[in-house]
């Protein structure tokens, strides 16, 4: 287990260190939201191609590059001919000739460890297999299942929404987005639970709990809801309204 958990530290660094290279080159940071997803996956398969004679389930791995290939594959779609994220468009106005450095430790460094941290229940799937769980297996499967739908369809509303121009500065409130204002994010959240349930059925590595916890806190607290809300209050005035009748992360009836 020691060897994949240094082994996935080492491809997570590698893949940064290259991206971070990349995106001297495009004058382009936005380029590691796409590498996010694809880190997983290099993980999931790091893992499964050090694994011993823990057991040859094939499970994480997959449902890992299911999730991390379609939410790569969406943000290139997205990303593509768009200028460089607002967000690091104001952090290299403010550092200058800084901020390749500045980025390469606040931004690609920070992810690889938050993506370190967060994959620890795929990097130790094949530490101590215990294939007699699989009642655990298929309710980490279903719960994978259920976020991934959720997270894909979000993104999918949305995306048809911002491509109508007369809901230029509107609010979309209709779908899954009715009933959470971050179905994406929620769905996110379900996805690594799930993973977090299908990977210790088989691992029974419990103290991985913390790769699914820092996952829930960064999407409610820090980079999701938080980070994301803030600017669409500035942004679209009918936001506030939304904010009151629309729960902010897990699904429920809206207050009107």
């Amino acid at each position: 287990m020691f060897t994949s958990l240094m082994a996935c530290g080492a491809v997570i660094s590698i893949l940064m260190l290259g991206v971070w290279l990349l995106s001297l080159y495009l004058r382009d940071v936005s380029v590691v939201d796409i590498a996010w997803g694809l880190g997983f996956v290099l993980v999931a398969w790091t893992s499964y191609l050090l694994r011993t004679d823990a057991g040859d389930s094939l499970l994480i791995p997959l449902l890992v590059t299911l999730w991390g290939l379609r939410l790569s594959g969406y943000l290139a779609w997205r990303n593509h001919g768009k200028p460089e994220d607002p967000r690091y468009q104001k952090m290299r106005a403010h550092w200058g000739d800084a901020f390749p450095a500045i980025s390469l430790l606040t931004v690609f460094g920070a992810q690889a460890a938050v993506m370190w941290i967060v994959s620890l229940p795929v990097q130790t799937v094949y530490g101590g297999a215990d294939e007699g769980r699989l009642w655990l297996r298929i309710v980490g499967t279903v719960v994978f299942a259920v976020g991934l739908v959720f997270e894909s369809v979000g993104d999918w509303q949305l995306a048809r929404f911002k491509a109508d121009a007369a809901n230029q500065g509107e609010v979309l409130d209709r779908g899954l987005w009715r009933y959470t204002r971050h179905p994406n994010y929620f769905g996110d959240f379900l996805v690594w639970w799930g993973i977090f349930l299908a990977a210790v059925a088989q691992s029974q590595q419990w103290w991985t709990l913390i790769g699914p916890i820092v996952m829930s806190v960064f999407l409610m607290r820090i980079s999701g809801v938080t980070l994301l809300e803030s600017s669409l209050k500035k942004s679209k005035p009918g936001y506030q309204a939304y904010i009151d009748r629309t729960n902010a992360f897990f699904p429920g009836p809206p207050a009107d």
